[in-house]
């Protein structure tokens, strides 16, 4: 069972270089680490654990991204200059597509689920597929699962 299942704590892992796209900083000279520490059976899904050093930065979310915040605090910049903190214990998600503005005053460290959204009517189907299954009793059920 244990060979399955990834544990860790994100505090401890050890990451490496990844660099922000030159591109994508607006102010200070941020380095970025980074560790997938898992992925799914399918490819679809992977956790990762990323920090970041100080500074200012557009970042473009190429998957669909959750995020939960170990350490640090980083600041989600609006459109019209409003902030919004992010410390530890605080999460977010941000759909394929979406662009933000962070500032990183001094550190970060978060954890970050990566997936892949699937095409909608796909998605549509899988849904109807598993309600079916555990209607018919043919699907083990899971209280985190329920919809």
């Amino acid at each position: 069972m244990w060979d399955s299942i990834a544990m860790g704590t994100a505090a401890l892992v050890e990451l490496d270089a990844e660099p922000i796209s030159e591109k994508w900083i607006l102010s200070g000279t941020p380095v970025a680490r980074s560790k997938v520490v898992a992925r799914s059976r399918d490819w679809t899904s992977k956790v990762v654990v990323w920090d970041c050093t100080a500074g200012r930065f557009r970042w473009h979310y190429s998957q669909d991204e959750a995020i939960i915040v170990i350490s640090g605090a980083a600041y989600l910049l609006g459109d019209e200059g409003e902030e919004r903190r992010f410390g530890p214990g605080d999460y977010g998600f941000f759909p394929k597509g979406t662009t933000a503005t962070w500032r990183v005053d001094d550190h970060i460290r978060k954890i970050a689920v990566l997936r892949e959204p699937l095409w909608r009517p796909i998605g549509f189907v899988m849904k109807v597929w598993s309600k079916f299954l555990h209607k018919a009793g043919l699907a083990s059920s899971s209280p985190l699962g329920a919809s």
